[in-house]
């Protein structure tokens, strides 16, 4: 892997991925918390009522009001790449995009039936063109996904409170709450694969997370040297840190950096990525429809084994020093 700075945006050619369905990057744990939040009880009738009090009109205002919309007379380059990324992701209608003065580097898809992307003034700072590229086709990644209702009402529920959400009284939020934001950082493993897909620059896409986590300036940060500490946080550590890796999360929106950087580049080199370029990915319609759920399932049935059988394998292996310890202990006080 080679690190540059990103100074100079790539004006190379991409492959248009035409209708492409969003299943074609879905990261299999995505489908299995958002099955997991839909089973959550009263689920459904908060997501309704939180609907049906703001409404679509609500929902824009809320998220609008203070930004400003992205066209050819405003952040024109902006524009440029939003048209871009819909192009090369082969989606029928570009989402509205708009700009909010925000310092901390983000960006949101959200609404219900007319989605529409907020990106903070503080990405435009720190990422170049390749990399808001990136970002831009992260975002439209839960568009086409079908994330933003969810995503929505997450963020609602965060924003205000349960306290300014009176009409939710009666619901056991707490619960809905914690399902949501594990589907929510989930999703976020799905569309850093759209990001990749829409700007087909592996470099790029890795070197966004690090900048997220490190801010700038990039001169002063090394790409390859991140991504080996990525590695070393998913591989260190013990049964206590691995616990405390799950409760560092638990209301937290994102996955860690570090732990998304590692999870895109396992993607690559498992070859998915090359063979969706190559034209092997579900198209949108009948085929997607007619893909069977079992699958999905299946393997979002192993990736949760595995991050359980891991984090018990840790626990288990921790309680075997801890008994041998103790015998040994005992032993010494025996022969005293």
């Amino acid at each position: 892997m080679t690190d540059t700075s990103g100074s100079v945006p790539s004006e190379r050619p991409r492959t248009i991925l035409s209708n492409i369905s969003g299943v074609s990057w879905e990261h299999p744990a995505d489908r299995a918390a958002l099955q997991a939040v839909r089973a959550v009880p009263g689920f459904n009738e908060a997501v309704r009522k939180i609907v049906g009090f703001f409404g679509e009109r609500g929902i824009r205002l809320i998220f609008q009001a203070n930004a400003v919309r992205v066209g050819p007379a405003q952040f024109p380059r902006l524009h440029q790449l939003m048209t871009e990324v819909t192009t090369t992701m082969d989606w029928p209608e570009q989402p509205p995009l708009f700009v909010s003065q925000t310092p901390f580097v983000n960006a949101g898809a959200v609404g219900v039936d007319h989605p529409f992307i907020v990106l903070n003034s503080g990405a435009i700072s720190l990422l170049n063109d390749d990399e808001l590229r990136v970002l831009l086709g992260h975002e439209l990644g839960h568009v086409v996904s079908g994330h933003t209702l969810y995503r929505t009402v997450t963020i609602l529920i965060l924003e205000l409170g349960f306290r300014n959400l009176p009409f939710l009284a009666g619901i056991v939020l707490l619960p809905i709450q914690l399902a949501l934001l594990e589907w929510y950082r989930k999703s976020e493993l799905s569309s850093d694969r759209a990001g990749l897909l829409a700007s087909q620059d592996p470099t790029a896409s890795l070197r966004v997370f690090m900048k997220l986590a490190g801010g700038g300036p990039i001169d002063q940060m090394n790409l390859e040297a991140f991504m080996v500490q990525a590695k070393e946080y998913e591989a260190e550590g013990g049964p206590i840190d691995a616990i405390y890796k799950i409760l560092n999360t638990l209301g937290m929106t994102h996955p860690f950096h570090t732990l998304r950087a590692a999870e895109l580049q396992r993607w690559i080199e498992g070859g998915t990525y090359e063979r969706i370029l190559k034209g092997e990915y579900t198209h949108r319609g009948t085929e997607e429809k007619d893909r069977p759920l079992t699958s999905d399932l299946g393997e979002a049935a192993r990736h949760y084994a595995q991050e359980a059988k891991e984090t018990v394998s840790q626990v288990t292996d921790a309680a075997k020093r801890a008994a041998a310890a103790f015998t040994d202990a005992m032993k010494g006080k025996d022969k005293r």
